[in-house]
C-alpha cells in the first residue's frame, strides 16, 4: 500500500451504502428474529420424554374404514362415531366428493368410503350433502370403478360379491423367497397387508348390510358390467388371466392345504405384532390382521386382538370443535385417525433444525432428543433380513413401535441428528452411530442407490397384479433416500468409501433434464432436489459442478412470485406441475436448503425466500400449512405431515443466518 503526501494510505474511500445493501440487511435481520421465534415454538412442542410429534393427516378413508371395521366387529360406539362422522363430514367438498389432499380434485374411492361411513353414522342417502356425493359417485362409474381395496371393505357386507373381486389365495405364504410374487418380493407394507388378506379372500365373510346402496351403482340391476380382457400378450392380459385360474383353484383348493396356509399367515402375522399391539406402525396392516385373525376364532378379548384395537385407538386425534360440512351438522368434537405415527423422523428432524438454528450442541433439550433416539436403536433382525442374513442390525423405525421395519431414511436423519449433539456420554453416540453406518451400508441395493426398508426390492410382477391397484407396493431406491444415505456417510468421514461413490453415480444419472430430482417421499421434485443437493454439497462437490448449476437455474424458474416455493400432488400424474403450486412453508425450506447448499446464499432468489418465510412466519412463530407436501404413494396416498411446516423453514432460515454446520469426521 503507497502513502499519499497528505499521510493517507490510498485507500478509496468507503463506500456509500447500497440499496441492495440495505436490503440484504433487512432480509437478515428479519431471517435472525423468524429463527429465534420458530425455534422457541419448536422447543415448546416437545414431549417430556425427549421425542417431538406432529399430526399426520392424510384422508377420510382411514377414518371410514375405522367405522367400517368396527361394525364388522359389532363394537360400535355412539360417541365415537359422532366425532368420526363429523371429521368426516367437514372434509367433505362443495360438489359433494372428498379429495386425497388439500384442493385436490374429488376421488372415486375415498368419497365411496366416506358415504358409506355416513350412512352407518345415519346420515339419510336424500340427505343434501348426501344426495350430491352419490349422484358423482354414479356420474364416476359407481363401485364397479373403485378401487379394488374399497370394494374389499364392501364385500365384507355383501354390498359387492367376492367372485367379483381378485384372488388372493393365502397359499401364497409358501412361495419360497426366489419365486416370482413370494411375499418378500413385495414392500414391507405391502407384505404386511396382503398376507392378512389372503386369509379374509380364502374365508370371503359378509356381514348383515344395515342397509343398500343401490344409490352408488351406475345400474344397481347389473353393478358390475363386464369389461373385455387385455390382450393375451400382454402383461395386463397374463395377470387377468392368471387371476381367473385363481378363482377357479379357489373352488378345488383343497382343504387341508388351505387350512395351513392360513394357519402359517396367521403364525406370520401374530410374529409380527409389535409390542404396543399394531403392526408395521401403521393403520392397513393392522385393521386387515385384526379382521383376518378374528375370522379365524381368535375372539375381540384375546391378547393378540385386544392389543391390535387398543393400538387404533392411539392412532386418532380428537379436536374439541370440528368443522361444518357443507350440510351436515356441526359442532362438537371431532376424532381424525391418523395413518401412522412419526415420532423418530419428527424427532431428527427437529434436532437438525434446533441444532442448524444455532441452539447449542449441549442444550438440555436436545440432550433428551438424543437420549430418547438412542433408546429406540433397534437391535434386533426383521424382515428385512431376509435378504441380507448376516447384516447386524442398527437400524431406526419411523414409529414409537416398529421394530420389525427400521427404514433407511431415518436412520440416515437420526445419524445426521445425533452427530450435531454435544451427549455427555460421546461413547454412547458413537456406538449407536457405527452401528447404523454398518447397517445402511448393508442396505444398499445392487445398483449402488437405497430404497426405504428393503435392498432390492424391485421385482416387477407386484404391481401387476390385478389385486394392487392402489399404491405403490415395492419399495425400489429413490433419490431421496438414496441422497439422505449419501450426506449422512460423508458427514461420518466416508465420501471416498466406494459404497458412497456408488451412491452418488446414481443420483447424478438420476437427474431430470430439467435439472431437477424425483422426490419419492415428499412432493415431489422440489423435495428431491432439496435433498439431493445438500448431499452433494456434503460430499465435496463445489456449487461450478453442472449437476448442481442445472438444479440452481430450475429451482430459480419455478419460483412464485411471493418469493416462496409450492409444489402440487399433481406434479406425480403431469409434469406441467413440476414445481408448481402454492407456495408452503416446508416447499420453501426444501428448495433454500438446496440454494445454501450451492453456495446461494446472497443471492436475490435465496432472500426473496428467505423473506417470505419471514413474512409468513405467524406471531408464535409457527406456519401455517393445510397444503400436503408428505408422500406415502406417490398420488395415491398424500401426506400433511403437522410438523413439516415447522422444522423445515426452521433447518433453512438457521442455514441462512449461521451458515450451516460443521462435525468432526467419525471416520471408518
Amino acid at each position: 500500500m503507497t502513502a499519499t503526501t497528505d499521510g493517507s494510505t490510498g485507500a478509496p474511500p468507503p463506500r456509500a451504502p447500497s440499496a441492495s445493501d440495505a436490503t440484504a440487511e433487512k432480509t437478515d435481520t428479519a431471517a435472525r428474529h423468524a429463527t429465534t421465534r420458530a425455534t422457541d415454538y419448536l422447543l415448546s412442542l416437545q414431549d417430556s420424554a425427549g421425542w417431538w410429534k406432529g399430526d399426520l393427516a392424510t384422508n377420510v378413508t382411514m377414518d371410514a374404514e375405522d367405522l367400517l371395521l368396527r361394525q364388522f366387529l359389532g363394537v360400535q360406539d355412539a360417541k365415537l362415531t359422532d366425532a368420526a362422522a363429523r371429521f368426516i363430514r367437514g372434509e367433505q367438498r362443495a360438489d359433494g366428493t372428498w379429495a386425497t389432499f388439500y384442493e385436490g380434485p374429488g376421488e372415486l374411492s375415498a368419497t365411496i368410503e366416506a358415504y358409506v361411513a355416513l350412512r352407518l353414522a345415519g346420515d339419510a342417502p336424500d340427505a343434501a350433502h348426501m344426495a350430491r356425493a352419490s349422484a358423482w359417485i354414479r356420474e364416476h362409474g359407481g363401485i364397479a370403478a373403485a378401487r379394488v381395496f374399497t370394494r374389499i371393505w364392501l364385500a365384507l357386507f355383501g354390498w359387492w360379491k367376492w367372485d367379483d373381486l381378485p384372488e388372493l389365495p393365502p397359499e401364497l405364504i409358501y412361495f419360497p423367497k426366489w419365486f416370482p410374487l413370494n411375499i418378500y418380493d413385495f414392500g414391507c407394507w405391502a407384505r404386511q397387508t396382503i398376507v392378512a388378506l389372503t386369509i379374509v379372500s380364502a374365508k370371503r365373510p359378509v356381514r348383515p348390510a344395515p342397509f343398500a346402496l343401490d344409490e352408488l351403482h351406475t345400474d344397481p340391476r347389473h353393478p358390475n358390467p363386464p369389461r373385455p380382457l387385455a390382450p393375451v400378450a400382454s402383461w395386463d392380459g397374463i395377470f387377468q388371466r392368471l387371476d381367473k385360474a385363481l378363482h377357479v383353484y379357489h373352488k378345488v383348493a383343497p382343504r387341508r392345504l388351505r387350512r395351513a396356509a392360513m394357519r402359517s399367515a396367521a403364525r406370520w402375522i401374530i410374529e409380527r405384532q409389535e409390542n404396543d399391539g399394531c403392526w408395521g406402525g401403521i393403520q392397513p396392516p393392522a385393521v386387515y390382521s385384526i379382521i383376518a385373525l378374528h375370522l379365524l376364532g381368535y375372539d375381540l378379548d384375546h391378547p393378540v386382538l385386544r392389543g391390535g384395537l387398543e393400538s387404533l385407538d392411539r392412532f386418532t386425534v380428537w379436536r374439541e370443535d370440528g368443522p361444518l360440512g357443507p350440510d351436515g351438522p356441526g359442532g362438537g368434537p371431532t376424532r381424525m385417525i391418523e395413518a401412522c405415527q412419526s415420532p423418530v423422523w419428527d424427532t431428527c428432524l427437529a434436532t437438525i433444525a434446533l441444532a442448524d438454528a444455532g441452539l447449542p450442541p449441549d442444550h438440555p433439550q436436545l440432550i433428551k432428543a438424543a437420549d430418547w433416539m438412542l433408546d429406540e436403536q433397534i437391535d434386533r433382525p426383521g424382515d428385512w433380513s431376509v435378504r441380507r442374513p448376516q447384516l447386524a442390525s442398527g437400524g431406526w423405525a419411523f414409529e414409537f413401535e416398529n421394530d420389525n421395519y427400521p427404514d433407511i431414511d431415518d436412520t440416515a436423519e437420526v445419524v445426521l441428528a445425533l452427530r450435531r449433539v454435544e451427549h455427555p456420554d460421546p461413547q454412547r453416540v458413537d456406538a449407536a452411530v457405527r452401528r447404523a453406518v454398518r447397517w445402511n451400508l448393508g442396505m444398499q441395493s445392487k445398483n449402488g442407490a437405497w430404497g426405504a426398508f428393503d435392498a432390492d426390492n424391485t421385482s416387477p410382477f407386484p404391481n401387476r397384479l390385478p389385486f394392487c391397484d392402489f399404491g405403490e407396493v415395492i419399495d425400489p431406491p429413490s433419490a431421496d433416500v438414496t441422497a439422505h444415505v449419501v450426506e449422512m456417510l460423508a458427514d461420518v468421514g466416508r465420501t471416498h468409501d466406494p459404497s458412497t461413490r456408488r451412491g452418488i453415480d446414481w443420483l447424478l444419472a438420476e437427474q431430470e433434464p430439467s435439472g431437477a430430482w424425483f422426490g419419492r417421499w415428499g412432493t415431489n421434485y422440489v423435495y428431491g432436489t432439496g435433498s439431493v443437493l445438500p448431499a452433494l454439497a456434503a460430499a465435496g462437490f463445489p456449487p461450478s459442478h453442472p449437476a448442481i448449476r442445472r438444479a440452481v437455474s430450475w429451482l430459480a424458474r419455478v419460483q412464485n412470485d411471493d418469493g416462496g416455493w409450492g409444489e402440487d400432488q399433481r406434479s406425480y400424474q403431469d409434469k406441467a406441475w413440476a414445481g408448481r403450486g402454492a407456495s408452503t412453508a416446508s416447499q420453501t425450506g426444501w428448495a433454500l436448503m438446496a440454494l445454501l447448499a450451492a453456495g446461494e446464499r446472497e443471492s436475490a432468489v435465496v432472500r426473496r425466500g428467505v423473506r417470505y418465510l419471514a413474512d409468513t412466519q405467524r406471531p408464535d412463530g409457527s406456519w401455517d400449512e393445510p397444503y400436503f407436501t408428505g408422500t406415502g404413494f406417490p398420488w395415491d396416498f398424500s401426506i400433511n405431515y403437522h410438523l413439516y411446516r415447522q422444522v423445515f423453514p426452521l433447518t433453512a432460515l438457521g442455514r441462512y443466518v449461521h451458515g450451516g454446520h460443521a462435525d468432526a469426521p467419525l471416520g471408518d
